[in-house]
C-alpha cells in the first residue's frame, strides 16, 4: 500500500490550495466591503431642523459639493425645476400649519423645489416627493412664492439649508436664496 499515498499527496496539495484560495477570496471581499463603506458619499444625506413660531420645520436633502464646476448657470441650469439638492427630492416637513407666501401649508411633509433664476427664484412646495424632478407637477404644489437671491459673503463649496429665525435659507456656490415662513 505504500503507492496509495502516492496518489493521495496531490490530493491533499489541491485540497490545501483551495481552502487557502476560497480563503483569500472571503476576506477580499469582506475587506473591499469595508472599504466601501469607509468611502464618503459625494452628496451625504442631510437633516437640518429649526422652529419657526413654535412650528418645527424640518428639511431633508442630499448636500452636493462644488468640486471645481460652475454651479448655478451651470451645473443647475437657470429657469429649469430642480429637486434642490442631489439625488432624491428635498423634502420639508411642518409640525403644523403654516403659512408661505399668501397660502397655508398644513401639517405635513413635502416635496421642495425650485426653479432657480439669475435675478429671481421661484420655490415651490409640492405634494409630491418622488426621485428627482422629472417627475415634478406644477398642479401638485401648494404653495409657490418668489425669491430674490443675493452674493454670498464667501464661497459655499457643499450645498446648504438652514433654518434661521423665520426663513430657510439656501447658500451653494456664490449665491444665496431664502423664503419666509410664518404661522
Amino acid at each position: 500500500m505504500p503507492g496509495a499515498f502516492v496518489f493521495l499527496k496531490p490530493k491533499i496539495h489541491f485540497m490545501k490550495a483551495t481552502i487557502i484560495l476560497c480563503t483569500a477570496l472571503v476576506l477580499t471581499f469582506f475587506g473591499s466591503e469595508s472599504f466601501a463603506q469607509e468611502q464618503k458619499p459625494k452628496s451625504p444625506p442631510v437633516t437640518v431642523s429649526g422652529k419657526i413660531d413654535g412650528i418645527t420645520v424640518t428639511v431633508n436633502y442630499n448636500q452636493p459639493s462644488a468640486r471645481g464646476r460652475k454651479i448655478m448657470g451651470g451645473l443647475v441650469p437657470y429657469g429649469k425645476v430642480w429637486r434642490t439638492g442631489a439625488n432624491a427630492t428635498t423634502s420639508i416637513e411642518f409640525s403644523g400649519d403654516v403659512k408661505i407666501g399668501d397660502k397655508t401649508v398644513t401639517k405635513g411633509k413635502y416635496g421642495l423645489y425650485t426653479i432657480p433664476g439669475e435675478t429671481e427664484w421661484t420655490i415651490m412646495i409640492n405634494k409630491d416627493i418622488k426621485w428627482g424632478s422629472d417627475e415634478y407637477t406644477e398642479k401638485q404644489d401648494v404653495a409657490r412664492v418668489k425669491a430674490k437671491p443675493v452674493k454670498t459673503a464667501a464661497f459655499v463649496e457643499a450645498f446648504t439649508i438652514s433654518v434661521e429665525k423665520n426663513l430657510v435659507v439656501m447658500r451653494w456656490e456664490n449665491t444665496e436664496v431664502s423664503f419666509k415662513i410664518s404661522k
